[in-house]
């Protein structure tokens, strides 16, 4: 099985501390992929409406915590995975992953290619069913 690429992919990027979305944002479009970046829940909640093809989520913002938007993913099937430094959203229901900040360079993009390979080979066996 090979790896997912991001080249074309729609990322939704959600992180209020701008250096972090910076640096992550150009990892990700190094790789390809077109960045939407929320720096706050409502502004998030706007980019829910794009068509998008997986996100990162930073689970504690300024303006709360993305508890339902992270739900909607879930809800929408799109892949997801949290970036936080907040220790009690390690166990966020829906998430492929959950990564403690800081993280290494490559790991995000890592981990959203892994997340993207199990939605689309989740599709297909759903598909054969």
């Amino acid at each position: 099985m090979t790896s997912a690429s991001l080249t074309g992919r729609c990322i939704l990027l959600i992180e209020d501390e701008p250096l972090i979305a910076f640096a992550i944002q150009q990892e990700l479009q190094d790789e390809g992929a077109k960045v939407q970046t929320a720096r706050t829940l409502a502004s998030a909640s706007q980019l829910l409406r794009e068509e998008l093809s997986a996100a990162i989520v930073d689970f504690a913002l300024s303006d709360g915590n993305a508890g339902e938007i992270c739900a909607i993913l879930e809800t929408r099937g799109i892949p997801f995975i949290v970036h936080s430094g907040y220790t009690p959203c390690r166990d966020v229901h829906g998430a492929a992953a959950v990564i403690a900040k800081p993280a290494q360079p490559g790991v995000l993009a890592a981990a959203l290619r892994g997340a993207l390979l199990a939605c689309a080979a989740a599709a297909a066996q759903e598909g054969a069913s």
